[in-house]
């Protein structure tokens, strides 16, 4: 990978002699994110198999276990580190093949990505690969495929418009061009008709499409945003989320209250439609997701499940398809995150933070309530993604611990097992990694906000260099433990890594993010409204300069997106307490990312707004920022425009603030090749070891 830098890397000598280059009882950055990462675990429509995907140092493949003895295997070989994702796996009716898509950006849908700058670009392929064995074969361009339950079709999206195809990848077509952008797409039970999502911009329809009549229509149609359509079981009925009209234009600013949203059913024989549940005014008016393919579930004897945040939790609810009083699920103080309903429709697994606010277990609950969640796991480690197995013997889900990055595991009457105990290779240093712990902080408004605490292994009684660390998002939330994002289980990688190498680490869960509640999430005047995170940045470095153990004149911070735009917050405004930071593609003003991720905003129309949202911003105090940089972005970035970190390079250069940048051409804003995120960690490091080496001694020889 080609890269600009204006640093260089020291040699192996000095202090990178017991960091960078491993020595005895130390590891490198190459060895801490070592371990395969496995994600988006589907079970297979019939008996007791699951697929999920491994990502093996960037070598992307989809395992395969079954019961009785749930042993992983590999059921492709992709060898190259080539950035090239999977994802969107798709089971045939039998259970005899998967489709999967290969390339793209499954993120936000735009061009196909490129970071290992191969002379072509590459494409999105749909692909095929069957259980009995053989090579996995492309099939066509495009992605999200849909078989249907007869087998017989494979609808698929091509440009945001439908195509369709047969199960061998032949006769392809395009069966529904329409206005927008067309996405979920969901077969009927009896494969009959195919639902999907027409968004439009500032409205959505649900469309049915019916093959074999040829014929298209839309149900219900509003001025408002339908989406994630859920089929009744005989297929005669369809229910939606509807969410009212709009014309905010904004982003990174609080919505506690909204137009409250709506669950609507229509029966497809009649075209009546009738609203099964409206949220209240208030708590909860403004809907919430959880993470799950649906929204909304129809489950077992005509009842809808779905998200609500009624009490300022996000909890699951229940309601009769008749539209009778709603039911709480999952009563208690924590969130709902991960939510998945058995193949009967009888019950939802969900993962929460109930009891354990800074992890995830594994609950049930059946679809009609009136009975207690039911633990399935519990403990010290980390819990997420519950995926029943068709047949309901046994649940597949992913675990993570202090020590151990994502890996799937089952739950079945025997207990639970991992499906890939030896897929851990001898470099990762599992028994050398500290555990980290609980903390919280007074933020410097009072605001109390919690925070991992990560001490290094050993010390020989001198004070240590210590880091802020800050997720992205913002609407994240760093755990005890290796997360169940990429992103961040490579964020906590680095931190236990820096920890290991004599630094005292604090990852702070801000204000904003998720976790602790609606009102924390949509904190007042957070972001672009006010900065009020900055509160907690401010509060965060007083701690650590509090502690005995932490020398007051090395304290520096570092995060990516969101982090990297606090990390800039702090170092512009408080540069006397912040040493040194690294800013991964962080947000610089405010005004110009709002208008990625909300295209109708325009500053010259909403000045006051423009104006606080530029005050919000590290460029405003840009003359008070007098501590050194790293600067990491890959010019590919669709989150946080290249621009943020090129326009910040210009202003540091005006006011003389030393700066160092290490830029990846054509890679996104998360990394999508390993050996990137080796260079910019080890850059990380090698920054960090200059600006606050990790010894009192090596401190005062630098002066």
């Amino acid at each position: 990978m080609p890269t600009t830098r204006l640093f260089a890397f020291v040699a192996c000598s000095g202090f990178f002699v017991s960091t960078l280059c491993a020595a005895p009882g130390s590891f490198n950055v190459a060895d801490i994110i070592s371990a395969p990462f496995a994600s988006s675990p589907v079970a297979a429509p019939t008996g007791a198999t699951v697929a999920w995907l491994e990502n093996e140092q960037g070598k992307r493949n989809i395992y395969i276990a079954s019961a009785p003895d749930w042993k992983g295997r590999k059921l492709t070989n992709f060898d190259q580190d080539d950035g090239q994702e999977i994802a969107e796996l798709s089971w045939a009716p039998d259970a005899s093949y998967l489709l999967f898509t290969r390339g793209g950006d499954f993120e936000t849908g735009r061009d196909n990505p490129n970071p290992a700058v191969t002379p072509e670009k590459p494409a999105q392929d749909i692909w095929i690969v069957r259980l009995d064995g053989g090579a996995p074969k492309k099939l066509t361009d495009g992605h999200a495929s849909a078989i249907s339950p007869k087998g017989d079709m494979v609808a698929f999206l091509r440009a945001g418009q439908i195509f369709a195809m047969s199960a061998t990848g032949q006769n392809v077509h395009s069966i529904v061009a329409q206005m927008g952008h067309q996405s979920d797409l969901r077969w009927s039970p009896d494969g009959t008709k195919l639902a999907f999502v027409s968004a439009r911009g500032d409205h959505a329809f649900i469309g049915i499409y019916a093959p074999q009549a040829k014929a298209l229509r839309y149900v219900d149609a509003s001025v408002d945003r339908d989406f994630s359509p859920a089929w009744a079981p005989d297929s005669s009925r369809i229910a939606y989320i509807r969410i009212p009209a709009s014309r905010r234009a904004f982003e990174f600013g609080p919505v506690r209250e909204a137009e409250p949203w709506s669950v609507r059913v229509t029966d497809l024989n009649t075209g009546f439609a009738h609203e099964a549940f409206h949220a209240k005014d208030g708590v909860g008016s403004a809907f919430h997701p959880v993470v799950a393919e649906d929204q909304l579930f129809w489950g077992a004897g005509d009842h809808l499940v779905f998200p609500w945040e009624r009490t300022g939790w996000c909890h699951l609810y229940s309601v009769p398809v008749a539209g009778e009083n709603v039911t709480e699920l999952t009563p208690g103080t924590g969130e709902v995150e991960h939510v998945s309903i058995s193949k009967d429709g009888k019950t939802m697994y969900f993962a929460a933070n109930f009891n354990d606010i800074d992890r995830r277990h594994l609950w049930s609950v059946g679809v009609a309530g009136g009975q207690t969640p039911k633990a399935v796991t519990d403990g010290q480690n980390i819990e997420w993604e519950p995926t029943p197995a068709a047949d309901g013997s046994s649940v597949v889900f992913l675990g993570s611990s202090y020590n151990e990055p994502s890996h799937a595991l089952v739950r079945t009457s025997s207990g639970i097992k991992p499906l890939t105990p030896g897929l851990i290779p001898a470099s990762f240093p599992s028994s050398q990694l500290v555990q980290p712990q609980p903390v919280i902080i007074t933020a410097a408004d009072g605001m109390q906000i919690h925070g991992q605490l990560f001490l290094p292994p050993s010390s020989n009684g001198e004070r240590h260099p210590a880091l802020l660390f800050f997720h992205g998002g913002s609407r994240r939330q760093m755990l005890l433990g290796f997360h169940y994002m990429d992103y961040y289980s490579n964020a906590y990688a680095m931190n236990q890594f820096l920890a290991n190498h004599g630094y005292v680490v604090l990852a702070v869960n801000y204000r904003s993010g998720i976790g602790y509640g609606l009102d924390f999430r949509e904190a007042l005047n957070y972001g672009a409204t006010g900065a009020s995170e900055f509160n907690d940045v401010m509060g965060a470095g007083l701690y650590l300069k509090s502690r005995p153990d932490v020398d007051p004149a090395r304290i520096g911070l570092w995060g990516g997106s969101y982090g990297g735009y606090l990390t800039a917050m702090g170092l512009a405004r408080a540069s006397d307490l912040f040493a040194a930071g690294v800013d991964f593609h962080g947000v610089h003003d405010w005004n110009e990312v709002i208008r990625n991720f909300a295209p109708g905003y325009d500053p010259r129309v909403q000045a006051d707004a423009a104006r606080l949202a530029f005050a919000s911003s590290p460029l405003a105090s840009i003359s008070t920022w007098k501590s050194p940089v790293l600067l990491i972005q890959g010019d590919d970035d669709r989150n946080v425009p290249f621009s943020e970190t090129v326009h910040l390079a210009e202003d540091l250069r005006k006011h003389h603030v030393p700066f160092e940048q290490l830029i990846f051409p054509n890679e996104i804003h998360g990394f999508l090749l390993q050996r990137t995120w080796i260079e910019a960690y080890t850059a990380t490091a090698d920054f960090f070891a200059r600006k606050l080496p990790a010894s009192s001694s090596e401190a005062r020889a630098g002066q």
